[in-house]
């Protein structure tokens, strides 16, 4: 039983690639659905794991990868597809990639860094979540972008530079203590 939260977590990180493809074939209603089903098994298992007490050390990893597996995944398919920007998937991957460095760069010279979801990266994770939803949503729905798109498109642009700012601010105190 305290796998359950785990499992949940292993079938949204299974949805990654069958949303991506789904996107690359330009079969929107299916990529909505699996995006769909993705993000309302991130809450499902994140609320089964506090309520019954079945968190453990690999939920929180686990939930994180499939967190950023499904977000970077998708923007890179989006942008390939060209529903956004590619400008705002290498963006989005990169904030990735230069937390992931930082941490990698800590351990390497033994001064490990704990990564604690910050105010900003939570706001901009919901952020980059309903920008995307919305694309895929107004792709499957047969919604032109509206006036809707380029304010959403800012508002993650400002989020996921504040949020790279944050933690490599962060990183930096740490490794220069």
């Amino acid at each position: 039983m305290r796998n359950i939260p785990n499992l949940i977590t292993l079938t949204r990180l299974l949805l990654v690639p069958v949303a991506v493809v789904m996107i690359v074939s330009q079969a929107w209603s299916l990529a909505f659905a699996a995006f769909a089903i993705a993000g309302l098994s991130d809450g499902l298992d994140g609320f089964i794991a506090r309520r019954f007490d079945m968190r453990s050390e690999l939920g929180t990893y686990l939930d994180a990868l499939a967190d950023k597996a499904l977000l970077m995944s998708i923007f890179v398919a989006l942008a390939a597809a060209l529903v956004v920007p590619v400008w705002i998937a290498v963006l989005v991957v990169s904030r990735d990639l230069m937390i992931l460095g930082a941490v990698i760069v800590s351990w390497v010279l033994d001064k490990p860094v704990q990564i604690r979801p910050l105010l900003i990266s939570k706001l901009n994770t919901a952020a980059q979540i309903a920008f995307a939803g919305a694309a895929l949503a107004g792709m499957a729905f047969g919604v032109m972008q509206g006036a809707w798109f380029e304010p959403m498109l800012y508002l993650v642009t400002a989020l996921t530079l504040a949020s790279m700012a944050a933690y490599l601010t962060q990183w930096l105190r740490h490794m220069s203590a």
